[in-house]
């Protein structure tokens, strides 16, 4: 029995939290005290999340996640919900760019050397997507309005190309993400979910790989 990971279930945590009228349920979710920073700083932002089923597997406490549309409003995210969030963090700038008025993160040296410099790669794209995202040494500060359309590109970093393709959820047009190959490797059934959603979501090959 093994629980399902918070970290994959987080693109759909924000996909709920960004389209009103959303109601999801995430079954059978690791809710680790470690690993919940994604559900303290969506709950901060005003989302409306329960946990229920909670239990134990193997040591680990294990909940069903629903999450339901409330409108979002920007925060200063505590420096103690970093190490909680690290992970989630492109996919929560996606909520900080739907959200009303001003997020702000610091403390977050770390993002710049995951798998890509997700602080700049994140601040590029929402550029790109006409967000006011001001990267930082340390973080970022993200100004909430309306997702444009464009041509992003991630590195090859999937968690940067999976918040794009949540965040074409809210944009005015189509989001062309680039380099996404590495989803097919760390969430192989992402397309497949993200369409079960209502993603209106195809994958291309091209000289460039799309």
């Amino acid at each position: 029995d093994v629980p399902a990971d918070i970290s994959s279930a987080a693109f759909f945590m924000v996909a709920a939290a960004i389209v009103p009228g959303s109601d999801i349920t995430l079954r059978h979710v690791g809710v680790n005290p470690t690993r919940v920073g994604v559900i303290n700083i969506l709950r901060a932002m005003g989302t409306s999340i329960e946990l229920s089923n909670e239990i134990e597997v193997g040591g680990e406490p294990v909940a069903d996640i629903r999450v339901r549309y409330a409108p979002l409003k920007g925060i200063n995210i505590p420096e103690d919900q970093i190490p909680l969030a690290i992970d989630e963090f492109p996919v929560l700038f996606v909520a900080a760019a739907c959200a009303d008025g001003v997020t702000v993160l610091t403390g977050a040296e770390e993002l710049r050397v995951k798998e890509s410099d997700r602080i700049r790669s994140m601040a590029d794209g929402l550029a790109t997507l006409s967000i006011d995202a001001q990267p930082t040494a340390d973080g970022i500060r993200i100004v909430g309005g309306q997702i444009g359309s464009g041509e992003v590109q991630s590195h090859d970093d999937p968690r940067i190309a999976m918040a794009f393709t949540i965040a074409a959820l809210r944009a005015s047009g189509e989001i062309l993400v680039h380099e996404a190959n590495n989803v097919a490797t760390s969430f192989p059934n992402f397309v497949g979910l993200a369409q079960q959603i209502g993603i209106n979501l195809t994958v291309t090959q091209s000289p460039t790989t799309h």
